[in-house]
């Protein structure tokens, strides 16, 4: 992926969501514009900076931004705290290294007995692509029981989560395809990559997912070329089991510290409830 190329997308789809009136400028002329939200003109001089300056900057020629300016920028498009970190990540990528056989992600034997001491509740370790690096078997049976996937241990078994959201036939119908529950996942989903992406801009093994996915999903492609970017953190959602049926589990992010990218997921439901109840079930199973 390009960074430069990202940014000036990235900013351009920010740009298109805001009407000039939303930014307290003048309507008129609004008929006659040739393409929807601010341009570029409007949000320099919202931002306090030169027209030219924040072109070059929307082109991806301004690497030595200031912070005063991204703040600018960010206020007027109306970034949320993630978006504005997704903006520094692509005004201020890390500078490339040699590029180099990847080795596999691996878990630390600490968290592996964490994950898996969890007897009652879904967990796994995601990867920083999203990659499942190691799960507890009530994590496989909740999202992947259908499929028999063989030890995450091994890196060409892993499934990806965002492989299963939008590849894998039957994952619609859990989190709810009818209801609107897999489009608002699918949507998380690709927010969450492309905020990964600005934080390893040059990494053949995302670029390689991102192509995938784009060339095999429709809806991927058309979401991924939104730009939204968000953070997957602590959620509540409906899933609908083929076996246990219908539960609703809270679920919590952690990032480890001691591995760049990598996050614990852990879904539990209310005690004494009947999501607990139907946990339980898919336990027995």
């Amino acid at each position: 992926m390009e960074t430069h190329a990202d940014l000036g997308a990235f900013l351009r789809s920010r740009r298109a969501l805001l009407r000039p009136e939303d930014a307290g400028l003048p309507a008129y002329g609004s008929s006659r514009r040739r393409v929807p939200g601010l341009r570029r003109e409007e949000l320099a001089q919202l931002a306090g900076v030169s027209a030219g300056y924040y072109t070059r900057l929307e082109q991806g020629q301004s690497p030595n931004a200031s912070d005063s300016v991204l703040d600018a920028v960010a206020r007027v498009l109306r970034l949320d705290d993630d978006e504005r970190a997704h903006l520094y990540s692509l005004a201020r990528p890390r500078p490339k290294t040699p590029r180099r056989e990847a080795e596999p992600e691996r878990v630390r034997p600490g968290v592996r007995n964490m994950i898996r001491s969890f007897a009652d509740v879904p967990a796994l370790v995601l990867g920083r692509f999203g990659d499942v690096l190691d799960w507890n078997p009530a994590a496989h049976a909740l999202l992947a029981g259908h499929l028999d996937i063989g030890s995450p241990d091994r890196p060409g078994d892993r499934p990806n989560i965002a492989r299963l959201v939008f590849l894998d036939p039957c994952t619609p119908q859990l989190y709810g395809a009818s209801d609107g529950g897999w489009a608002r996942k699918a949507r998380a989903t690709v927010a969450d990559l492309r905020l990964i992406a600005g934080r390893f801009p040059d990494d053949p093994g995302l670029t390689g997912l991102v192509g995938e996915l784009t060339a095999a999903s429709a809806e991927f492609a058309e979401l991924w070329a939104a730009h939204a970017v968000g953070d997957c953190g602590t959620d509540t959602r409906t899933y609908h089991h083929p076996k246990a049926g219908t539960m609703t589990l809270m679920v919590e992010f952690m990032a480890l510290p001691n591995d760049e990218g990598q996050r614990v997921a852990v879904y539990g439901a209310e005690p004494g409830s009947a999501s607990k109840a139907a946990l339980l079930r898919l336990l027995a199973t």
